[in-house]
């Protein structure tokens, strides 16, 4: 069980697809002695792993007494960063306050191209020099990146320079058009290309020696059975079943493409909304609609839950359309 927690919405970038749509710290934040309450609750809920993400989660001046307070709790801090602010000094607090992995986003091999999408002129050099810092501290990271239609045929490219350079993992992020990446939506995959870009992802994790994960787009574990491609990720969409977001002021939702809130930590308790809260209870009945009702595969899958809320008025529990296979498998059924 894992959980992601917001810590705050101020951002030193201005990444063109950000989902927080970050940059400005609100007022309204949760305090230090607030995130200290919610890690005990979550805790106490019997999660396993915490997600420092952002913004940029770095610009918190108590992080480090946070990351601390969650390894103390019997917790794995982990982060999600675009690695910018990660100086040799930062990379070595980071490890002695328990931090266990940095997630670190690298969007192309190619500096200018990320450095657009990141919206910083020298933001890839920066972050190459963040990896630097992690690799002379001995603080593990992985890496991220969001595909779009341009570095469609650079993923698995990434995914060697993952290998090369001693990174634990790549995970690759398929976009939503939520925050402003509703302003790049045209740049999202075709359904088919997604398909084929699946396809090829998992045929790269099965030659390399690290983690590789597709996600927000579940359908990878279709696609690695039917490959014959073996993975240790047993379930495709996490949202609400084991994983959920904590936004930057306090409020819990499924996860951080989904609009719709389980609960306001201060209103009530982290472990009580997990627990209690009509969205989570509705997701877990996982008594899905349309194609993704039929599918064979949804226990695995399950369909990504944010797509399906997004393009289906707010139904939480609709079809994805982002599926080849619930394409074909309707097509087949019409004729």
């Amino acid at each position: 069980m894992l959980v992601s927690w917001m810590t705050t919405n101020k951002c030193n970038l201005k990444c063109v697809h950000c989902y927080q749509d970050a940059e400005e710290a609100s007022a309204l934040e949760l305090s230090c002695e607030e995130g200290k309450k919610l890690i005990d609750e979550i805790a106490r809920a019997g999660f396993k792993v915490m997600i420092f993400s952002g913004g940029e989660p770095l610009m918190r001046p108590d992080i480090y007494e946070l990351v601390a307070h969650a390894a103390s709790r019997g917790l794995r801090p982990v982060f999600g960063s675009n690695g910018t602010l990660i100086t040799p000094e930062v990379a070595v607090r980071l490890k002695e306050a328990g931090a266990c992995a940095m997630g670190i986003s690298v969007d192309s091999l190619d500096a200018a191209k990320h450095d657009r999408f990141r919206g910083l002129t020298g933001a890839h050099d920066l972050t190459m020099a963040g990896i630097e810092a992690c690799k002379q501290a001995g603080l593990p990271f992985q890496l991220h990146t969001t595909v779009v239609d341009w570095n469609r045929d650079e993923v698995c490219a990434v995914t060697d320079f993952a290998v090369e350079i001693g990174a634990i993992a790549h995970y690759a992020f398929f976009l939503i058009p939520v925050g402003r990446g509703k302003f790049i939506q045209e740049t999202s995959l075709e359904v088919l290309e997604n398909e084929r870009l699946l396809g090829d992802i998992m045929r790269k994790a099965a030659e390399v020696p690290i983690d590789v994960k597709p996600t927000c787009a579940p359908q990878f574990t279709r696609v690695a059975k039917q490959l014959g491609v073996e993975t240790r990720f047993s379930r495709g969409c996490l949202a609400g079943l084991t994983y959920c977001v904590v936004g930057s002021e306090g409020i819990v939702r499924p996860c951080a493409y989904m609009t719709e809130e389980a609960g306001d930590l201060r209103e009530r308790p982290f472990d009580e909304i997990w627990r209690t809260s009509p969205v989570f209870e509705r997701l877990r009945t996982q008594a899905y609609s349309g194609s993704c009702g039929t599918c064979d595969y949804a226990q695995g899958c399950g369909g990504c839950r944010a797509r399906a809320a997004y393009y289906h008025d707010g139904d939480i529990l609709a079809q994805d359309d982002y599926c080849a296979w619930g394409l074909r498998r309707s097509d087949e059924q019409r004729n």
